[in-house]
């Protein structure tokens, strides 16, 4: 979830497909038929595993496209980490193709990278693999106006190709990145489509450039922004985002995140799968300034120890990979793990792969959730690596606390569109 799906994420994003308008592009994926029906206001879409290529992923990657999306600069440390892990890894890459003879025999590391969901845009539908993202508001894409530079095997929108396109005259957007970098372009309106739940004249922000950290990123396609509207940066006039469009013909102004721990995962629109949780949906407030799912926290609990009472404000943020909690709770949990250190040969908090490591348990409101330490233990440094990184990192250098991925994993989650806007969650069976 690169988010950035962290980006790649994503988290978000993130195995079923979609249905008969979609070509079967992705590999040996199966499309069912069910996917792309809308009915009665409500609708399920299923992530699918992207089988293109993409870069290398490893945890300080994470947390630098984490500073990157929230426009921080990313400190030296961090940059330099990625250096390092990346000669690691094609070193131990390179070792077992010399041992083995065989390319196949490279263990790849099973990190929530390439999840992502399938829409179409434009009249006839043109299909594209994209993150959904509750920690923005842009719904943007690669498309013929990228120059051909920037575009490494990702799919295209072209609006001359449809129909129904129409340039929004004078309508620009512009992303600036924590490293300088960014992604900016031109609007148009199409159609856009998402398991058969269609938006008419959706404002899609079709990218004349785009920063490196997206052209690296093979699989994915764009992202589809689910924070609210008022973050959205299409000037002078901020365009709705696809679920304030969409609101009109769903069933309940709701949408939930149901994501799964090494595995695909499922957006609902319109309505609250009873199935997919145990018990009662414990709601609390979101603050939507800027633009962000924003709630606290109750609290937290390491392992088995005792409940911490303390709010803890942040954003729920389905396309950040990792959790960022304040230093001192993640300090806390890390002295309970032997051997953890905060590395910045490494980029951040890692350990021995061989460590236990604890639970986190975070609170809403009165509820509790358990995040089990497999999600914790987030990757190893390398395919043939003795050193993890860890899903729990400090956000003391972003300026803000993140519930991402490692953490929405543990719970259902239910984004709300009511007014006042609130996010609850739900517990739900859990793959360890």
């Amino acid at each position: 979830m690169l988010s950035f799906t962290d980006l790649f994420v994503t988290s978000l994003l993130a195995a079923a497909g979609l249905g008969s308008a979609l070509p079967p592009r992705i590999g040996t994926t199966v499309i069912n038929q069910d996917q792309s029906s809308f009915l009665n206001g409500r609708t399920t879409l299923k992530q699918v595993r992207n089988p293109r290529p993409h870069k290398a992923f490893n945890g300080a990657r994470a947390t630098y496209r984490t500073y990157l999306k929230h426009g921080v600069p990313a400190p030296e440390y961090i940059k330099t980490a990625i250096a390092h892990i990346d000669n690691e890894q094609e070193e131990a890459i390179a070792r077992i193709k010399r041992d083995t003879g065989s390319a196949a025999a490279v263990p790849i590391n099973e990190v929530d990278i390439a999840y992502v969901t399938p829409v179409t845009v434009g009249t006839p539908p043109q299909t594209l693999m994209l993150d959904l993202d509750t920690g923005s508001s842009d719904l943007w894409v690669f498309s013929s106006l990228t120059p051909s530079s920037q575009v490494r095997g990702q799919e295209i929108y072209s609006p001359a190709k449809s129909s129904t396109s129409k340039l929004l005259s004078g309508h620009t957007w512009s992303i600036r990145y924590g490293d300088g970098s960014g992604s900016r372009g031109t609007v148009y309106t199409d159609n856009f489509t998402i398991g058969g739940l269609e938006v008419e004249s959706q404002a899609v922000q079709t990218a004349q450039e785009v920063s490196s950290s997206f052209t690296q990123e093979q699989s994915l396609d764009g992202l589809v922004g689910l924070g609210f509207s008022t973050l959205n940066t299409v000037r002078p006039s901020s365009q709705l985002t696809f679920f304030d469009n969409a609101r009109p013909k769903l069933d309940e102004e709701v949408f939930t995140a149901d994501l799964k721990y090494h595995a695909t995962g499922s957006y609902d629109f319109g309505f609250i799968d009873r199935a997919k949780y145990t018990g009662n949906i414990t709601y609390t407030p979101v603050q939507q300034s800027p633009g962000y799912w924003t709630h606290s926290l109750s609290g937290y609990a390491v392992g088995s120890g005792a409940f911490q009472s303390t709010q803890i404000q942040g954003i729920s943020d389905t396309g950040t990979t990792l959790l960022y909690l304040p230093t001192a709770i993640v300090t806390a949990y890390y002295r309970q793990v032997q051997g953890a250190q905060n590395s910045q040969y490494y980029g951040g908090y890692v350990f021995p792969c061989s460590s236990t490591l604890p639970t986190f348990t975070f609170g809403i409101e009165g509820a509790r959730f358990t995040i089990p330490a497999s999600y914790i233990n987030y990757t190893r440094i390398s395919p043939t690596s003795s050193t993890c990184y860890g899903g729990l990192q400090s956000s003391s250098g972003l300026g803000i606390n993140i519930f991402g991925d490692v953490a929405l994993k543990a719970a259902f989650v239910v984004f709300s569109g009511t007014n006042p806007p609130r996010i609850g969650f739900g517990t739900k069976p859990l793959a360890s």
